[in-house]
């Protein structure tokens, strides 16, 4: 038994809650992941885990065991890059998961860059809008809009999306071109309405001066994934809302035409977050600080607010506590 396999093994099936699972993620089969346990198991004389048909479940022990290992294999990880006879840059496999409008649009144009950089790193992307369970599929870290609800995650704020109300013009032209936000509650007019995650909510607060009005409005479509969402306003099927870098390309060529210009929206704040680790991987390192250059490139962070937006923007932040937490440990 190679004993640092493992370690790792069971620190898969630990964070996954399942063999298969591990198994999967790992690349691995399921029996050759269960001998790898029951052979730590037999050399520490130890029941790590409990198993039943249905699920997994660790031990006291086992739990004591996996916080003991995991800052050691980070640690082991991190030795393995810092040697002065290792490689001087990076290398390695790095999950990442964004939204497929910011991969398309920004991230993956601007990859060659960071290849050039780190030629050694091997990005692995998933490109959607949906939940990822960063533990549980084994994502080194995922970029998002807007709140991240899970408290167990590290959570960095990278920049703030500048958002406006878009529409196409074939669009304006069968429903009227609305001057005031509050038009798109009559009922000619129809939004583009996207989900996010499981509450399925997006209402827009758009503020002019001390007026301050929540759009809902009628939806004949509702989407969850952002190119789609995109390409939806692009059909004329109803005003949307939309950061800077997604809507220029369109509004350059006419195909998009902005809406209540003289309104504001709070920005979007976005997000990369990981799971909490006393080691942060080089490999995870690099990127963090790479991402912050393409972030202020295209959505530096909003220093100043008028009070009312940065309240509203403050309060789609995760806690104090936790951008505190965040920020150390990501420097």
């Amino acid at each position: 038994m190679d004993k640092l396999d493992a370690m790792r093994v069971f620190v898969r099936v630990v964070e996954t809650g399942s063999f298969t699972r591990a198994a999967q993620t790992l690349h691995m089969s399921r029996t050759s992941v269960t001998q790898l346990v029951q052979q730590l198991e037999a050399r520490l004389r130890l029941k790590l885990l409990n198993r039943t048909t249905r699920k997994v479940n660790v031990t006291a022990d086992g739990a004591a065991y996996y916080e003991r290992i995991v800052p050691v294999l980070a640690t082991l990880d991190e030795i393995e890059t810092t040697l002065p006879g290792a490689a001087a840059l990076p290398r390695g496999q790095l999950r990442v998961d964004v939204p497929s409008p910011f991969a398309s649009l920004l991230l993956v144009p601007a990859l060659p860059r960071f290849h050039a950089r780190y030629p050694d790193i091997q990005l692995d992307l998933g490109a959607s809008d949906r939940m990822v369970d960063v533990i549980g599929d084994n994502v080194d870290c995922v970029i998002r809009g807007g709140e991240i609800r899970d408290q167990s995650l590290v959570a960095r704020k990278i920049g703030d999306l500048q958002l406006a109300v878009y529409a196409a013009p074939a669009y304006l032209a069968r429903a009227g071109t609305p001057i005031h936000p509050e038009q798109l509650h009559e009922a000619q007019h129809r939004i583009v309405r996207f989900r996010w995650g499981r509450d399925g909510t997006f209402p827009a607060v758009m503020q002019h001066g001390g007026t301050r009005v929540t759009i809902a409005g009628q939806h004949i479509l509702s989407i969850d994934d952002g190119n789609a969402y995109l390409a939806a306003g692009l059909a004329g099927l109803g005003a949307l809302w939309l950061p800077d870098y997604m809507a220029k390309p369109h509004v350059a060529t006419g195909a998009l035409l902005p809406l209540f210009t003289e309104w504001q929206i709070a920005p979007m704040p976005l997000y990369l977050a990981y799971a909490p680790k006393r080691h942060v991987s080089k490999k995870l390192r690099v990127f963090i600080d790479w991402v912050l250059e393409l972030m202020a490139e295209h959505a530096p962070l909003v220093s100043q607010l008028p009070p009312a937006v940065a309240s509203r923007a403050t309060s789609a932040a995760p806690s104090t506590a936790a951008d505190q937490t965040a920020e150390q440990a990501a420097d």
